[in-house]
């Protein structure tokens, strides 16, 4: 089924959407929450999650790319779940560690009130990512949008993991710059 007839579907408040929505992107979603949670169940729970959010947002949203909507969604409800957890356990997985990474490029503290900022923001970084060289931009991807290990990356594109890590300094370097150019205070 067409993504615009899995809309359709939501829109007209037929409960087959959920389904339909499963059935064609049930794994890719778990796939992304898996990465983050690094447990089966927790990553299970996000995707059912995902889909009860996705069920109570379309209508009024209308995605215009559903699998793009859908891993949003399961990415920001799994590092909910990954922080929420990490704070029960006072540990700190790889996960927290990519987390970590990104926070020495990217404003910390914003609030709700910083919608807009952090609009801004959004639209820096993806013009941003539109600059970098191909595989720099998956690396980047790979690391803070999926969490994938130094390792699994390195795997991944057959490279060394100082290689990947070299990548992902000199492109975080480069997103600094980038957002000191706009009068993005980091």
């Amino acid at each position: 089924m067409e993504d615009r007839e899995i809309v359709e579907l939501f829109l007209q408040r037929d409960e087959s959407a959920v389904s339909e929505t499963e059935k064609k992107y049930g794994h890719y979603c778990y796939a992304i929450a898996s990465n983050i949670l690094h447990n089966q169940e927790d990553a299970q729970e996000c995707v059912n999650d995902t889909l009860l959010g996705v069920w109570n947002s379309i209508p009024p949203h209308q995605p215009e790319h559903l699998s793009t909507f859908l891993a949003k969604n399961t990415r920001q409800l799994s590092i909910k779940k990954l922080r929420a957890l990490t704070a029960e356990k006072r540990g700190g997985g790889k996960q927290s560690l990519a987390i970590d990474e990104l926070e020495e490029c990217i404003p910390s503290g914003m609030s709700i009130d910083d919608h807009l900022e952090a609009e801004e923001l959004a639209n820096v970084i993806n013009t941003f990512l539109g600059t970098l060289k191909k595989a720099d931009r998956s690396v980047f991807l790979r690391r803070y949008w999926y969490f994938e290990s130094i390792g699994e990356i390195a795997a991944r594109y057959r490279y060394s993991e100082s290689k990947v890590k070299s990548m992902l300094k000199r492109t975080r370097d480069k997103l600094r710059v980038r957002l000191l150019e706009e009068d993005i205070w980091i």
